[in-house]
């Protein structure tokens, strides 16, 4: 379980394919030595275990399914990603319940500066829409964010200069693919209720 707070910006150092997998080398000076091989980490949101470690870097593998869910499948050396830690009993919950299972992978619309003030639009998957509410969260690329707005199939994000600067968010533009968690809450109340939601009435259905 994560949370949605950076705590450092690693960079892919590697890229090798095995079988079925591939494995990534992840450079990260101030949180590699805190981990050992079986630890899960977040990186860019996705939930990997730590297969070996070094002093200042660490390797991860990912399977097919991951990488077809993902971004990872893009991932080539020199990649800046966001890392987090699984969260510890007693730690401060700063951001939401982020599990690092995406469930969809989201395209940013377009990015807004004005000054320190910054506004990011994603669109997402239909699933995804459909527990998100304005002002909820959602988990971009592993930052936990709140939603300021949506229309349609985009949700709106205001990121403070913070966020902007300590996270991989400030290299997004248009047509970037970023991965998308929806908030665990919402997924757990959708599943709960979709016995009694009744079914959407077609042309079809009114005609027979």
């Amino acid at each position: 379980m994560f949370t949605g707070i950076v705590e450092q910006v690693g960079e892919i150092t590697s890229r090798t394919t095995g079988s079925g997998s591939v494995a990534f080398g992840v450079a990260a000076p101030v949180l590699a030595s805190s981990l050992d091989p079986g630890d899960s980490i977040a990186v860019d949101g996705v939930c990997l275990t730590v297969t070996t470690r070094g002093h200042d870097e660490f390797t991860v593998d990912a399977v097919a399914a991951t990488l077809v869910r993902t971004t990872l499948d893009g991932w080539e050396p020199g990649r800046r990603v966001n890392l987090e830690r699984a969260v510890a009993l007693g730690r401060p919950l700063g951001g939401h319940l982020v599990q690092g299972h995406v469930d969809g992978i989201g395209t940013v619309a377009r990015v807004i500066r004005k000054g320190e003030d910054v506004r990011v639009a994603v669109e997402v998957e239909p699933s995804v829409l459909d527990v998100t509410v304005e002002r909820g969260s959602l988990a971009v690329d592993g930052v936990s964010l709140t939603v300021a707005r949506l229309d349609e199939a985009v949700a709106q994000f205001a990121l403070i200069p913070y966020t902007w600067s300590h996270t991989t968010l400030h290299r997004l533009e248009p047509g970037s693919r970023v991965n998308v968690e929806a908030d665990l809450i919402g997924k757990y109340v959708r599943r709960l209720i979709e016995p009694y939601r009744t079914p959407a009435v077609t042309t079809r259905d009114l005609t027979e």
